[in-house]
């Protein structure tokens, strides 16, 4: 009989735990479901992830999500960079990352192309890819185009031909052009990590400064 009722027991505190856990699922369910907030969704390649920082709160996204917030501005700040990425690697995942939704789009690729000496036009072409996808997925999105610039080595013809496709893009695409998102720390040595292409968080600090007053103006608009 004693060890019936230690059984019943057992099962009885098993059942209450299992409807605890299902509850708090559902009460953490119905959050996610009703975050209505507005999205904004920085697309880009490792200088958007913060690659190298040993902090995530560092990167120019975090901190810029911080100004957001303290200007009163309640939006879903989603990082959606990713190291290494091209204009052709960023069109492959495009789909993913703004499957639920979006309403503020911030596109900063071109970099790595840029490094590998990929022709303009093909870079161009799939810039434009992305802004008119993420425009089927949201007719009313607001999106912001970082201006990127290369590398002098790759000669004088490659380059002015690179540094002309943001501009041109985004006149044609009657969107906002922001600043070189680098302007402030391309070339300055201790803003910069070892490989002197990624900011350190001094230099993402900066970054956040040039690329914010672009970002408020977006979303106020």
């Amino acid at each position: 009989m004693k060890n019936i009722i230690t059984y019943l027991l057992i099962l009885l505190l098993g059942i209450f735990y299992a409807c605890k856990s299902e509850s708090n699922e559902e009460t953490s369910s119905k959050k996610i479901e009703t975050d209505n907030r507005k999205k904004i969704i920085f697309f880009g390649d490792s200088l958007t992830a913060g690659m190298g920082l040993t902090n995530p709160d560092e990167s120019f996204v975090s901190l810029i999500a911080e100004k957001l917030k303290s200007d009163g501005i309640d939006l879903k700040v989603i990082n959606a960079g990713l190291s290494g990425d091209t204009t052709s690697g960023g069109i492959a995942r495009l789909d993913w990352s703004i499957s639920k939704g979006v309403d503020y789009f911030v596109l900063e690729l071109g970099a790595n192309d840029g490094m590998r000496g990929i022709d303009t036009n093909l870079i161009e072409a799939n810039l434009k890819k992305i802004i008119s996808r993420v425009r089927e997925k949201n007719p009313n999105v607001k999106i912001l185009l970082v201006r990127m610039l290369t590398f002098p080595n790759l000669g004088p013809s490659y380059v002015k031909k690179f540094d002309s496709i943001y501009p041109r893009l985004a006149k044609e695409e009657n969107i906002p052009l922001s600043p070189f998102l680098l302007e402030k720390v391309a070339g300055i040595k201790d803003l910069n990590q070892k490989d002197g292409i990624h900011p350190t968080a001094e230099g993402h600090r900066l970054v956040a400064e040039t690329l914010y007053p672009s970002v408020k103006k977006l979303v106020r608009n």
